[in-house]
């Protein structure tokens, strides 16, 4: 299960509906469907400005949603798995190996494939179970099945190899790029 796409789902659909329940009101009550409340009368009773302070609170209250919005959609550009340090005790001492520095060599292989144009690789998980999450960029006209093949036989067998796990998942998203030609290195 995914908590952060599931709480996602569910912060969405409960914004939504209550716009779309304040709007329903809204044009009931122009329309003079809904009677609770008198469509000619004032937004607001009377008309002195109010205090000071009040417009200072929703400024900071509209600054402070305006960040908030900008934080959960860059949470949403750049979603990928964290970065793990695992540790292994050995009789000579204890070594410590981050998670991206082990499938930086991965992205670097798929790279010098004909028709990537760009890779990167992620691990996650426990240093005994870890998982690959790849993302492959290719060119319109690349064979997107050779590429998989040649990651599954020679890039996996080599990380899994060097990592002295049996079991690899992989997640691979493969992306067409609308550039054709020769890549620039």
């Amino acid at each position: 299960m995914n908590r952060p796409a599931a709480l996602n789902r569910t912060l969405l659909a409960l914004i939504g509906l209550v716009l779309l329940a304040a709007g329903g009101f809204a044009v009931a009550t122009y329309f003079g469907r809904l009677h609770l409340l008198d469509p000619a009368a004032p937004l607001v009773p009377g008309a002195a400005p109010p205090p000071t302070w009040v417009f200072w609170v929703a400024i900071a209250v509209a600054v402070l949603l305006g960040l908030l919005c900008l934080r959960w959609l860059a949470a949403q550009a750049f979603r990928r798995p964290k970065s793990v340090a695992w540790r292994s005790e050995a009789d000579t001492g204890a070594l410590v190996l981050d998670s991206g520095t082990a499938a930086g060599p991965v992205a670097a292989d798929v790279e010098e494939y004909d028709g990537v144009r760009a890779a990167s690789a992620w691990l996650s998980g426990p240093r005994d179970a870890p998982e690959l999450a790849l993302v492959v960029t290719t060119d319109r006209d690349a064979d997107a099945t050779a590429i998989r093949e040649r990651i599954t036989d020679h890039a996996v067998p080599r990380l899994k190899q060097a990592l002295e796990v049996e079991d690899l998942p992989v997640r691979l998203e493969i992306r067409l790029t609308a550039k054709s030609g020769a890549r620039a290195r």
